[in-house]
């Protein structure tokens, strides 16, 4: 094992039982197994067990950002408490070198009764840490923790936040060689998160971290590579932007469009353009899209308001266009519009576009269709990373300052 891999997983699988009783069973026969020294766990299935983790190799590095992504129920919360040493895997070996920091579920490893302060020295107790350090270390993980008044406070009676903060705190301050991180950060305000992810960006220079999370956004931002895993079994490895294109494609979007309609008013036609204004499927970064409305507008209603979105994959709105008032005309209950966007500068990847027609008088929907009609846009570089805006700047050579 090379002195810079910090955690080694070489065909690890884990196993449950989808029925408690037979959990039980099958629990009791593989340790009177093991405690008669022969293999008491088979290689196949039993019946009612499921493989929550199946086969799954990979290594990280000191220095290195691991991310581990997929969807819920693939198995990442598993494989967590398998790399913290909670469980046993059924196969395979995991080799950890060094101290590991863990904050997998919400007050794992708290004891309620105890108080914030007791906590924190039976944590630092349990990872071989002497209570010399944690006396130099103690102000600093109250600080971050932001629990200054309720350090001697039974834990019991924290909320969630408070949880979070003071688990994190513990997790990362005792400078783990292996930082294991899940999704349970999504508990805290932003302002805490924030403080979160600059002390992961600052852990990943010195210690080997993995951590799961279903924000995208952060995993581009922290990741050199990540893990795509589903159905507990691993679908990728390695570059970060190709292993969140495969997580995405995972999931059926088509069943999350909307269409709604009022009375009196339909949509018979949304296509796409280029500056020839010829059909196209595709759109270029930095290059004019045209994009051509037809519609049937209720007469009464004589300043019509259309409103284009531009969805990205996570379902967030990365643009949004909107005709001004009183320049949309309803000739006897017809709108037939076309709106140019010169240059295009959304990044390259797949969206979604939305449609909303309303009476600009009283602002009520007449036509409302949501995430209906896919886009892809392409031209621009893999490493602009989620950002949904990419500007084509001018950079150019100048000379050194004084001041410089």
């Amino acid at each position: 094992m090379d002195e810079q891999v910090l955690l080694q997983v070489e065909h690890v699988s884990k196993r449950f039982a989808r029925s408690l009783k037979r959990a039980l069973w099958y629990g009791v026969r593989d340790l009177a197994g093991e405690l008669l020294a022969h293999n008491g766990r088979p290689a196949e299935l039993r019946p009612s067990e499921f493989w929550a983790v199946d086969d799954v190799s990979f290594e990280v590095r000191r220095g290195e950002c691991l991310g581990l992504i997929g969807p819920n129920g693939a198995g990442k919360s598993t494989l967590l408490k398998l790399l913290s040493g909670l469980i046993k895997p059924d196969r395979g070996r995991i080799t950890v070198r060094g101290r590991v920091g863990a904050l997998i579920e919400l007050g794992a490893g708290f004891n309620p009764i105890l108080t914030g302060r007791e906590n924190i020295y039976v944590n630092a107790a349990i990872h071989g840490i002497r209570k010399r350090e944690i006396d130099r270390k103690f102000d600093e993980i109250i600080d971050f923790a932001e629990i200054d008044d309720f350090v001697d406070t039974p834990v019991q009676s924290y909320s969630s936040g408070m949880k979070v903060r003071l688990g994190f705190a513990v997790a990362t301050r005792m400078e783990p060689d292996v930082l294991l991180l899940d999704e349970v950060l999504a508990v805290g305000d932003v302002g805490f998160r924030s403080k979160c992810y600059n002390r992961v960006a600052e852990m990943a220079t010195s210690s080997a971290v993995v951590f799961v999370s279903h924000a995208m956004q952060h995993v581009h931002r922290y990741a050199g590579q990540v893990f795509l895993l589903h159905h507990g079994a691993s679908q990728f490895l390695g570059d970060t932007a190709e292993g969140i294109d495969r997580y995405y494609s995972l999931f059926d979007q088509t069943s999350c469009s909307t269409r709604v309609t009022k009375e009196g008013n339909e949509l018979h036609a949304l296509e796409f353009r280029d500056e020839r204004d010829r059909p196209i499927v595709e759109a270029v970064h930095g290059q004019p899209l045209r994009i051509k409305v037809e519609a049937t507008v209720d007469q009464r209603i004589s300043r019509p308001v259309v409103q284009l979105a531009f969805l990205n994959r996570e379902w967030q709105v990365a643009a949004i266009c909107i005709s001004e008032a009183g320049s949309i005309r309803n000739d006897d209950g017809h709108v037939c519009i076309a709106v140019d966007i010169n240059p295009l500068m959304l990044t390259a990847g797949d969206y979604k576009l939305s449609l909303v027609v309303f009476d600009e008088a009283v602002h009520t929907n007449l036509i409302w269709h949501h995430a209906a009609w896919d886009l892809k846009v392409t031209g621009t570089p893999r490493y602009c990373g989620p950002a949904a805006t990419y500007f084509d700047a001018a950079w150019t050579q100048t000379h050194r300052t004084a001041a410089a």
